[in-house]
């Protein structure tokens, strides 16, 4: 079996892509709107579908979470112009391919979107750096489209600590604490993934509502920061949201990652949180790094792992049905299996995207 840097597998059992086109597809990470903002405005759809749809349609995603990352390049000062750019790039490559995605607000928008043969696309916010300590901005981005936000990425921010930054032990600020209270009454969905430890504890003590992590491992299998302890991903769980599993090589081992070490890591959590709180994030990146680092130069560690390196064959989202594969040679229930890819994502999204605090019984 063979694929090339970002294409999908040359050759894989029928009985297995059947099942893989016929489940929901869900990532909840994919940094792709990083580089469509570099291209010339007036290109932005065009370009997202001829590079970006293609590959998307050959993983068969359904829903795709696009995070809106802010560089280090624009913090502080044009952190918010930047995030208002890249919210505006998701809106114009909806509006411009409209025949093939969806900017969805909610889960009804979700499954008309999926029931046109759509694909679902959803607003997130990575680490928020454009609000700084304004909390009122987060209703102005809520009526942008923002449905999924978290407050930290590796370092620290006027809401909380980045899991770079566990030395110091730090909760939620002041400031961190209304915006969880916010997003819980707007109905925006709060994102664990790289929140330090003792902030993700507070926020699992602070949340009326469920949690997700976007792109994030097991902590027992992999000691790095970015990961989730057992206790963690049960907490999640027990709150009724989703872990979604980040692939990205230097999170699942530090010696040998492969794609069956994800599985290990996707089996675990679903023995941990129990299979109906797994999904996957699969932070695809390395083609959003090559449009952005010039040719030859050594951008060094993130976070203590290379950030060019990829599973073999999972670069991109067209690799996605290798997984599909990995997990029914395990011996995976089919239904635990599509559950994994998208139907737990799925579930939690019409449950609770986009629902305000004060609506919550009549959608349920």
């Amino acid at each position: 079996m063979t694929t090339s840097a970002f294409g999908m597998p040359d050759r894989l059992d029928p009985a297995t892509l059947e099942l893989h086109q016929r489940a929901v597809v869900a990532d909840t990470h994919n940094d792709l709107l990083c580089s469509v903002v570099l291209r010339p405005v007036a290109q932005w759809p065009d370009y997202f579908r001829a590079q970006w749809l293609p590959q998307l349609r050959a993983g068969g995603v359904d829903i795709q979470v696009l995070p809106v990352f802010i560089d280090d390049a624009y913090r502080p000062e044009g952190a918010l112009r930047e995030t208002l750019r890249m919210i505006e790039a998701a809106h114009r490559i909806a509006e411009g391919n409209a025949d093939e995605v969806s900017l969805c607000l909610d889960g009804a928008d979700i499954d008309r979107a999926l029931e046109a043969g759509k694909i679902a696309l959803v607003l997130a916010l990575e680490s928020a750096p454009g609000i700084d300590a304004d909390i009122e901005l987060l209703t102005t981005l809520f009526r942008l489209g923002v449905r999924v936000a978290s407050l930290a990425h590796f370092g620290r921010t006027p809401l909380a600590d980045g899991s770079a930054e566990d030395a110091a032990g730090s909760r939620l600020t002041t400031a961190g604490v209304e915006a969880l209270a916010e997003m819980e009454r707007l109905g925006m969905m709060f994102d664990v993934s790289h929140l330090g430890a003792a902030g993700v504890d507070h926020v699992l003590e602070l949340a009326t509502r469920p949690v997700m992590a976007t792109h994030s491992s097991a902590r027992t299998l992999c000691d790095h920061h970015r990961n989730l302890t057992d206790a963690r991903l049960a907490a999640i769980a027990a709150g009724g949201g989703v872990v979604c599993v980040n692939f990205f090589p230097g999170f699942l081992d530090e010696h040998e990652p492969s794609i069956s070490r994800l599985v290990d890591h996707i089996e675990h959590i679903g023995k941990v949180a129990g299979t109906g709180h797994v999904g996957i994030g699969p932070d695809f990146v390395l083609e959003m790094l090559l449009d952005v680092v010039p040719g030859g130069v050594d951008v060094g560690l993130v976070g203590g792992c290379d950030p060019f390196a990829t599973l073999p064959g999972l670069a991109g989202p067209a690799g996605l049905p290798l997984l599909t594969a990995e997990l029914l040679a395990r011996g995976m229930d089919e239904a635990v299996v599509a559950a994994t890819l998208g139907g737990n994502v799925l579930r939690l999204f019409r449950a609770e995207l986009g629902v305000p605090a004060d609506r919550r019984g009549a959608a349920a």
